[in-house]
């Protein structure tokens, strides 16, 4: 029996057609607040990466990358670039990927290292931020800078997915009224044990899912302090 969306392999596929394909996955009511929703994600690694690519696939109609880094062979264990890409900028390799998955998408990216002053021109206009940068100074740094400055701006963030063990033990939490964490909340990487593609992409997961909760109207009871 033929797929009613079956679509000539040869022929490129409208935006009517991809349209038609998530309505009928997702139903129309939500996925027009998915397409209709705006998400940045700071730091194009190994969980803004793959937090793009679940995003892009979940039909959310404008993302936002943010990051100053190039593709580098030591990325490729555990971030969505390939070969191909080494070399680019994050931002433009990340964003090829993107319309790759879905050409109909907005994709707008900044190239720039984010610094305190830099946030709220950055980041203005969205309201959902996942934060997925490396280092810890720029992690505290940017969620302070938009719970302080950015009144209406969620932060969905990602701490503590090094190594490999119990993926179980990543889950989500609300820390503050506009504060969500996704991690095991205690694993780091160092000499032994690094971030590896399992665990990074499981936490990952949990920021798309949270994010694609909070456009359809969802939240989570709060489970814990900052």
């Amino acid at each position: 029996m033929q797929n009613k969306h079956f679509i000539d392999e040869k022929a490129y596929p409208s935006e009517a057609e991809f349209d038609a394909v998530k309505d009928e996955r997702f139903t129309p009511y939500i996925y027009e607040k998915l397409k209709n929703s705006k998400v940045a994600i700071a730091g194009l690694g190994g969980l803004g990466s793959h937090i793009a690519v679940m995003l892009a696939r979940s039909g959310v109609g404008h993302l936002h990358l943010v990051d100053f880094d190039r593709v580098e062979l030591s990325n490729l264990n555990r971030q969505v670039y390939t070969v191909d890409e080494l070399g680019m900028l994050k931002t433009e390799a990340l964003k090829g990927i993107l319309l790759k998955i879905n050409p109909y998408i907005n994709v707008s990216y900044k190239n720039i290292k984010v610094y305190k002053d830099d946030v709220k021109y950055v980041f203005n206009g969205f309201d959902f931020v996942c934060e997925a940068f490396d280092d810890p100074e720029a992690k505290a740094m940017l969620t302070g800078e938009l719970l302080s400055n950015c009144g209406r701006t969620i932060i969905v963030s990602g701490s503590g997915m090094a190594g490999y063990g119990d993926a179980n033990d990543i889950k989500t939490e609300k820390r503050m009224s506009r504060l969500y964490l996704c991690g095991d909340g205690k694993s780091d990487a160092y000499e032994g044990i690094g971030l590896m593609a399992p665990r990074v992409m499981v936490c990952a997961g949990h920021q798309a899912n949270m994010i694609v909760r909070l456009i359809l109207g969802e939240e989570q009871e709060r489970t814990g302090k900052l």
